[in-house]
């Protein structure tokens, strides 16, 4: 679960985000205060859906969804668990190997799209056989390098500027790095909207995906499940923080380098070296070859935990979800596997696809676009889960629901796009996923009923 919540943008995004906009905005230590809104969703997801998922006896979470409401609930749930893993994985996978790209492969002559049919290719060949239990093995074994590659990068940083973590933390805060707290109402940073989105952002992204929460429904015990989810909170915090300060020791050593902050960018030799550039840029330019080496094994170490279990998770919703083939008797076990493996390979052309429209778009800081992208797709299924669970109406007939959660989203972004203008500045951020929800939740209570 680390892995998958991890990847390549905890990795990359997460340390370039400390020097972003460090004298207001979002940068220095602000992503923490969506780390803090982090540990609120999780309690809520150990406590209230995983206690709901066990009593239900769930194989998929989207099933809640047709028990509580109606069978086109559970259709447009999945959909949109499809849409928003398939765009969260492919951003994810994207970053990563745009790294390698741009830092090694541009060098070799190879293109970018031989680069990512490659490495979809090896990802296909090791879950086309294998399934979840080879996803389990390996998932642990990348994490744990990735981790590994974090650690080191951290302590040779120290012995290199010859400081200890106290002095290290009295530099950063001498040029703002350890500032969390973003008290501006209007800034999109401002932390109550941070810690809001953050929970809701852990609701939606770990407690209402299927690919997150079937390591978790597949544990035999309950009870054991939430030891799972408080364990994953505990470590993940402290993971996040890691990167942070790793951040902050990154750009403190660029600027022992010789590295000038102007203009909300780092310049070093005649470079603008900021958010997704700088921990690449540092580790294969700037330190030893050796910590390169392990930079581009804990990188290519996170590429693919995020990215295995969202091309199997997908390929399993869109068969159980979607095509229902467990529920046609007609099929044999063959035919079966036919359709998987014919669903499986189509995923792995769209991730390619969607890849390419990531590099097209080349936005500098992809978590801040993985985070948006998740305020529009997840907040049709906050809506649909918060309204199962927070009301006893009854749902009518037909794909009204369907028109519902795709007009919510669309209605959310012509309302951010025209906050500042509506309500006097203000900026719509992380909070953007509740009020897709909210939209979603009000849709559903004009489209239902009193229940008998």
């Amino acid at each position: 679960m680390i892995g998958t919540s991890l990847s390549g943008v905890t990795f990359v995004s997460v340390p370039g985000t400390v020097g972003n906009m460090v004298n207001g905005g979002y940068g220095a230590f602000g992503y923490f205060q969506v780390i803090l809104g982090y540990i609120i969703g999780y309690m809520v997801i150990a406590f209230v859906l995983i206690p709901l998922y066990y009593k239900l006896n769930l194989t998929s979470i989207y099933h809640y969804l047709e028990i509580r409401l109606s069978r086109e609930s559970y259709k447009t749930g999945a959909l949109f668990f499809i849409i928003s893993r398939l765009f969260g994985a492919t951003a994810r996978l994207y970053l990563v190997i745009n790294v390698l790209q741009i830092f090694i492969l541009d060098q070799m002559g190879i293109p970018f799209v031989l680069t990512t049919a490659i490495i979809l290719a090896m990802i296909l060949l090791y879950t086309w056989k294998g399934g979840v239990k080879t996803i389990v093995y390996t998932d642990t074994l990348q994490t744990s390098f990735m981790l590994l590659g974090l650690v080191i990068c951290l302590v040779y940083i120290l012995s290199e500027m010859n400081i200890g973590m106290v002095d290290a933390f009295q530099r950063m805060s001498d040029h703002q790095y350890l500032h969390i707290f973003d008290t501006n109402v209007l800034n999109k940073s401002f932390f109550l909207k941070n810690i809001i989105g953050g929970a809701v952002i852990a609701i939606t992204m770990t407690g209402m995906d299927q690919e997150m929460m079937q390591k978790n429904i597949s544990v035999k015990r309950m009870q054991d499940s939430q030891k799972n989810i408080l364990t994953f909170t505990g470590t993940l915090v402290i993971v996040n923080l890691l990167f942070l300060v790793l951040g902050g020791l990154l750009y403190l050593y660029m600027i022992d380098k010789g590295a000038i902050y102007e203009n909300k960018s780092f310049l070093f030799e005649n470079k603008n070296i900021i958010g997704d550039d700088l921990f690449p840029s540092v580790a294969l330019f700037h330190l030893p070859p050796a910590l390169g080496i392990i930079f581009i094994i804990a990188l290519i170490s996170a590429l693919f935990p995020s990215a295995d279990g969202a091309l199997t998770a997908l390929t399993s919703s869109f068969c159980i979800d979607i095509l229902g083939i467990h529920r046609r008797k007609e099929l044999t076990e063959e035919q079966q596997k036919r359709t998987r493996m014919s669903v499986h390979l189509s995923f792995a052309v769209v991730f390619l696809l969607c890849i390419l429209l990531f590099k097209w778009i080349d936005n500098k800081s992809i978590i801040g676009v993985i985070l948006d992208l998740a305020g529009y797709t997840y907040g049709p299924l906050l809506g649909l889960f918060a309204f199962g669970i927070l009301t006893k109406r009854v749902i009518n007939k037909g794909y009204g629901v369907t028109i519902i959660c795709l007009a919510a989203p669309a209605c959310s972004y012509l309302l951010g796009k025209n906050a500042a203008s509506i309500f006097n500045g203000y900026q719509i951020g992380f909070e953007m996923l509740l009020i897709n929800g909210i939209m979603t939740f009000i849709g559903l209570w004009i489209y239902s009923k009193k229940a008998n």
